[in-house]
């Protein structure tokens, strides 16, 4: 387990019953249980009041924490009959968006998410999650085949942003994300977005304009890092604390002001403890939103979906 910085006094204490537990595995005679459980009892209690009100900031150290799971372990998980589809029939294919035809409880989807790897193999190979052009454009000629066979869309977004590069810039990125957005907006199909880390600037935006829009309870969704923020507004990213907070950019702030439509609990301590468990609770919701869409015309779905987002930024506002 890797711990964050915040976590550090739990650090300790799961660690000394780690050795305790180690000791005796060595010397059978030994009898360290009762004093290991003790232990155990503590970092539990420590663990859900060090939970039990995360700032803005903690939120975000807990969204891009190294073990928390990615898209790959998602669809590995929920989806069967997973077939990869790659490139955008234009330039290449980036290794940043993943997306194909998959199976959901038996129900054919088109499933397309943001990963970042596990490793540092992967994480470079896949750009950190942070999508070039060509990903988006991938992206789009994937809805544009899910409209085409009317299969519903799974969209799970992890970005910290698309990529700034000098070559992305060169070949539209910002052309790219403005189509991908736009074609979320076109397609006469049901369009499900859950935010399972990050959800960074138009990056996050151009799979997150779905009819139903999630995030898990520790994830962000904002329009800058606070890094970013702070160096802007203060000249300093140290200031990034300041900044998470003045960025609105939890679950739960955002469900207030109509941003997103639901958050989905996360085990205590964090999805990166219990990953399996997050995953599960990812799908039960991804299952009971498509429910909640079933029946709908494309036009239905088109129109409502566009007054969504016309709708944002107004809820709230009379009180």
């Amino acid at each position: 387990m890797t711990y964050l910085e915040f976590e550090k006094p739990l650090a300790e204490i799961e660690g000394k019953a780690e050795e305790l537990r180690a000791l005796a595995r060595k010397n059978e005679q030994m009898d360290v249980e009762k004093e290991a459980k003790a232990l155990d009892k503590k970092a539990d209690t420590m663990l859900r009041d060090l939970y039990k009100d995360l700032s803005a900031w903690r939120k975000c150290q807990v969204a891009r924490h190294p073990e928390r799971p990615h898209c790959r372990a998602y669809i590995d998980q929920l989806f069967t009959e997973f077939t990869p589809l790659a490139g955008d029939r234009n330039f290449a294919d980036d290794h940043a968006v993943m997306g194909g035809i998959a199976r959901l409880n038996d129900r054919p989807v088109m499933v397309i998410g943001h990963e970042k790897g596990h490793d540092t193999t992967s994480r470079i190979e896949r750009n950190f999650g942070m999508a070039r052009p060509e990903g988006y454009r991938k992206a789009v000629r994937l809805m544009d085949l899910a409209d085409r066979f009317g299969l519903p869309v799974v969209a799970l977004i992890d970005t910290p942003g698309a990529y700034p590069g000098k070559g992305a810039e060169e070949r539209g990125q910002s052309e790219a994300i403005a189509r991908s957005t736009e074609k979320c907006l076109q397609i006469g199909v049901p369009l499900i977005s859950v935010i399972i880390g990050e959800g960074g600037s138009g990056g996050a935006v151009a799979f997150a304009t779905g009819d139903r829009v999630a995030m898990l309870e520790h994830s962000v969704y904002s329009v800058i890092s606070p890094e970013g923020c702070a160096s802007i507004l203060w000249k300093d990213s140290e200031k990034m604390r300041e900044a998470a907070e003045a960025l609105r950019l939890t679950a739960q702030d955002l469900k207030k002001v109509g941003v997103i439509d639901r958050i989905i609990k996360e085990p205590m301590g964090g999805a990166q403890r219990d990953a399996r468990a997050a995953i599960a609770s990812v799908g039960s919701e991804i299952e009971l939103m498509l429910a909640e869409l079933d029946g709908m015309a494309p036009a239905e779905l088109i129109a409502s979906r566009r007054k969504k987002f016309l709708d944002i930024g107004t809820k709230g506002l009379a009180a």
